[in-house]
């Protein structure tokens, strides 16, 4: 019975982390069911991408409130799990705060541990009064519907929670308390607990000890069902994220090639295109399937802080369209595509796909394609990719283009010129002068 606890804890840890594995696992595959994107270009701006936005938090300082707040849970959250080790050891072996014999340097540890998880604390209620008292309207959106916005609030609410755990735990630790040493916040609060006995001491100590490190356990497991994924995979994503510059559009050769044909007289028009020139099968995206693997990765990682949409000019006006939504309705649809797969052993056509059935059309033509978007997001999500994926498809596979757009490209094909007038009539402007 003595191994009991270590027996217990073995277990949770590794259901824990093999439930989360098998759910990575899950979103690994999804990712792949797109399009294999090339990313051995430029491979040392992409890894200085990653050190300056992903970890340096570079874009969320853009807005110094919330950028400030984020950076102290973040570094918070990174520097405390370093205990966590300890707790794993502790559990496996049934030692008790084994890295107590580094002596002062632990002391100095715990100490930094337990400024942070203060302030990591205050920034978390500062995070729930901006986004359920002030309600910042960025947070309210239509897309933000009560799964999304309860989201939000039981990480903040976990995060609270596991803080106080672990302050607690080391209050009531009556060993670490006669140590004297990296208490610097906990030696305050072990004074309400002053007149209990050392039994129920330890019985609290224990009980929070337990409590936290399942806590971690459970909130890895949430991070699956949450747009907090984004904590791990920010980093892949400003890896493979755009490094070309945002306003350069991604030319198909075979059209490319084509129109090179049509202007160019020596060339015999109904002759045949050069060879690896030949059409895709499909132009542009109508499901996520027909997406890059980045762009999906895209999808995983945005964690709905709706930067992008408060920046976007055509929501502004009162459109429909909404960057955040445009990345929500992807990881839906991409989710549910997954579990079309693990139900049928592979993709089973289901009558849905992401055009029409997640994204309007009224939301794709309402874009002016300005990147305010893609320049507001903190972690180098593209959400106008998608949108002029998907508008390609409607142009070159249905000729559903906007009526006012197929009479400017009608004129520029009959005038070269984007309005209607006869060529003879082109220079009459030089006379007004």
């Amino acid at each position: 019975m003595a191994y009991l606890p270590n027996i217990v804890f073995f277990l949770a840890l590794v259901f824990g982390i093999g439930y989360f594995a098998r759910n990575i696992r899950k979103v690994i595959r999804n990712i792949k069911l797109g399009k294999e994107v090339a990313a051995s270009d430029h491979t040392s701006q992409r890894w200085s991408n990653v050190f300056r936005i992903a970890l340096g938090q570079s874009k969320m300082v853009k807005r110094p409130v919330a950028g400030l707040l984020h950076i102290i849970v973040y570094l918070g959250f990174i520097i405390i799990n370093i205990e966590v080790l300890e707790i794993i050891i502790d559990g496996l072996l049934g030692t008790h705060r084994i890295f107590a014999a580094l002596g002062s340097f632990y002391g100095i540890l715990i100490g930094i541990f337990e400024l942070l998880a203060v302030l990591v604390f205050i920034s978390v209620i500062v995070f729930w009064i901006r986004r359920n008292v002030l309600k910042l309207q960025r947070f309210w959106k239509p897309e933000m519907t009560s799964w999304p916005k309860n989201d939000a609030n039981f990480i903040l609410y976990f995060e609270m929670i596991l803080m106080t755990f672990f302050l607690i735990m080391n209050a009531t630790d009556v060993h670490f308390q006669e140590l004297n040493q990296g208490n610097w916040v906990s030696k305050h609060i072990a004074e309400w607990f002053r007149n209990a006995p050392e039994t129920t001491l330890h019985l609290i100590e224990r009980t929070a000890w337990w409590l936290h490190i399942l806590g971690i356990l459970i909130f890895l497991n949430y991070l699956y069902f949450s747009k907090h994924l984004h904590i791990l995979l920010a980093f892949p994503n400003v890896y493979y994220g755009k490094i070309a510059p945002k306003g350069k559009f991604k030319n198909l050769e075979s059209v490319t090639n084509e129109v090179k044909l049509m202007m160019d007289p020596s060339v015999d028009p109904y002759a045949a295109p050069a060879e690896g020139t030949e059409n895709p099968a499909k132009f542009g995206a109508s499901d996520v399937m027909d997406l890059s693997r980045t762009q999906l990765l895209n999808a995983y990682t945005c964690t709905e802080c709706g930067r992008c949409t408060s920046e976007c000019p055509a929501n502004q006006t009162g459109k429909k369209l909404s960057p955040r939504k445009i990345m929500m309705d992807t990881r839906d649809r991409l989710e549910e595509v997954g579990k079309n797969w693990d139900k049928n052993g592979g993709f089973q056509a289901d009558g849905k796909q992401l055009l029409d059935d997640y994204i309007t059309r009224e939301e794709l033509w309402a874009c002016t394609t300005c990147n305010a978007c893609t320049e507001a997001c903190p972690v180098s999500i593209d959400p106008l990719s998608i949108i002029l994926d998907m508008r390609q498809y409607l142009v070159m596979e249905q000729s559903a283009a906007p009526n006012e757009l197929n009479v400017m490209m009608t004129n520029i094909e009959n005038n070269a010129a984007p309005w209607p007038f006869n060529q003879m009539d082109r220079a009459n402007w030089i006379n007004e002068l």
